[in-house]
């Protein structure tokens, strides 16, 4: 890395809190460093929109013992986040606690990042914001998964419980025969969350939720690969009908609430939540 662990690491700190611990007497504004963090790419927010949102906030906390600056850049791709990290790139990565630690229980060299607030996002499905009636069906959907008790556990059983660096089955979609088809574009970006196996099936706890979304509304799902950073134009284009995610911050006095939701896109009720966290690779 260009930048040493200990500048990565107040990076971290001053997005939410500042840096804490000794400061210099004085710290010019053009003498800070910056903290390049790599993050998924937005729906809604170009880069220059996001770093904007970003800097607002980190400038309400304490800006005075900022010491280092963050700049985000975005990325497609979690594989290239990652080799973008492990090459010098960037100085650490944004991501979610549970991809964090399904990573790293594949990776020696990397660690989570302290930080002194916490922030979580909402996961919900993105769709056209004209698709009233299969807006209401999903909702309806996670409503009933979210009361019976079954989000829990799927993301019980393909989240929080994977260990020893196991990868999640793939769950077989069943079809229904004469059902209308709707077409759900997958990332396979956030393991395990979403994630594609190596044969470029959708597995894990995507699949395991459309299934079950699936038998709840009487329609079939056709599974769409596509990369982070088509979700937005594969449904303004028409060529899927829903995406499997979009995140929005869950606390929305601290971040704009519509961050990630384009004109004309809508997103369902929420079906999980997971704190934002940062990596970074270890001290040599």
């Amino acid at each position: 890395m260009r930048k040493t662990f200990l500048a990565a690491l107040c990076a971290v700190a001053l997005m939410f809190t500042g840096c804490g611990g000794e400061k210099p007497a004085s710290n010019p504004a053009n003498d800070k460093e910056k903290a390049i963090i790599g993050v998924i790419t937005h729906l809604n927010a170009s880069e220059i929109a996001f770093n904007d949102i970003m800097s607002k906030l980190e400038n309400s906390y304490r800006p005075s013992k900022a010491n280092f600056t963050p700049e985000y850049k975005y990325f497609d791709k979690m594989n290239d986040m990652q080799l973008a990290l492990e090459s010098g790139q960037i100085d650490m990565l944004s991501t979610y606690k549970n991809v964090a630690d399904y990573m790293l229980q594949r990776s020696d060299n990397k660690e989570i990042l302290p930080s002194e607030r916490h922030l979580q996002d909402s996961f919900c499905f993105a769709l056209r914001k004209d698709d009233v009636k299969l807006k209401n069906e999903l909702n309806k959907a996670i409503k009933g998964m979210t009361a019976d008790g079954t989000l829990t556990k799927l993301s019980k059983q393909y989240i929080s419980d994977l260990k020893d660096g196991k990868e999640p089955l793939a769950v077989q979609i069943m079809q229904i025969e004469g059902a209308e088809t709707i077409k759900v574009a997958v990332t396979g970006d956030l393991p395990p969350f979403d994630m594609i196996l190596a044969d470029g099936t959708p597995a894990g706890f995507s699949t395991a939720v459309l299934s079950d979304i699936s038998r709840r509304i009487g329609k079939n799902i056709e599974l769409i690969s596509i990369d982070s950073g088509a979700r937005a134009s594969i449904l303004s284009s028409k060529g899927a009908d829903v995406v499997f995610w979009v995140a929005v911050p869950k606390d929305s006095h601290l971040l704009p609430a519509n961050i990630d939701i384009p004109e004309g896109i809508d997103i369902s009720e929420p079906y999980y939540h997971d704190l934002i966290t940062h990596i970074g690779l270890k001290k040599e």
